[in-house]
């Protein structure tokens, strides 16, 4: 992008599978991990996901049940994206426990300069500064990661106050809606398109 500044060296971060970033300590909790993935993670995201999509939360899985071998497909193909420069993915763990994750995905052909941003906490830990804190590291990662990138943009529910609020305060802009573009528990709702520029 124009005007943007060059990354020095010295501020790099190398991707290493199951790399620890650093420990962030919350008041209601003893101490929170965050990390990126390994491929022994796969049981765990497996568990977060069939479980967040079972309660219906405000992700595109809407109480479908992902098999053992689709999670381990997918993580497979993920790690491979990471260390092809093509995607960032972090983990967040309070003891141990899977408690969050954040990804960005790069396109390709003519949108390989765009990621995709998606974020998910489990339901006993929002609230309390998970999200905020993997949205900072995933796109700091990405930054420093990922040399195409250029423009993340995500989609959010309409009614997801909470998300949208959070992304405006990381620069994100809205640029469409799609009315009745995402559905919830069998309720329509227009889903919000956003960009931030990096």
């Amino acid at each position: 992008m124009a005007g943007q500044r060059p990354l020095k060296p010295s501020i790099l971060v190398r991707i290493q599978v199951g790399h620890q970033l650093k420990k962030y300590f919350l008041s209601t909790m003893p101490k929170t991990i965050y990390r990126y993935p390994q491929k022994s993670d796969a049981a765990q995201l497996l568990e977060f996901i069939n479980t967040l999509s079972a309660e219906q939360t405000y992700i595109r899985m809407q109480g479908k049940v992902v098999t053992l071998e689709e999670e381990e497909k997918y993580l497979n193909d993920f790690l491979k994206n990471i260390k092809d420069k093509k995607a960032i993915k972090i983990l967040a763990f309070d003891n141990e426990q899977l408690v969050g994750a954040a990804d960005i995905n790069m396109g390709f052909g003519a949108e390989n300069h765009v990621g995709v941003f998606g974020i998910t906490v489990a339901k006993s830990h929002r609230g309390q500064g998970i999200g905020s804190e993997l949205m900072s590291k995933t796109i700091d990662a990405a930054k420093t990661n990922i040399p195409n990138l250029e423009i993340i943009t995500l989609g959010v529910f309409a009614d997801n106050t909470k998300a949208i609020l959070l992304y405006q305060k990381y620069g994100f802009k809205q640029y469409g809606i799609l009315p009745n573009g995402a559905v919830r528990r069998g309720i329509h709702s227009d889903h919000i398109q956003m960009y931030l520029e990096v």
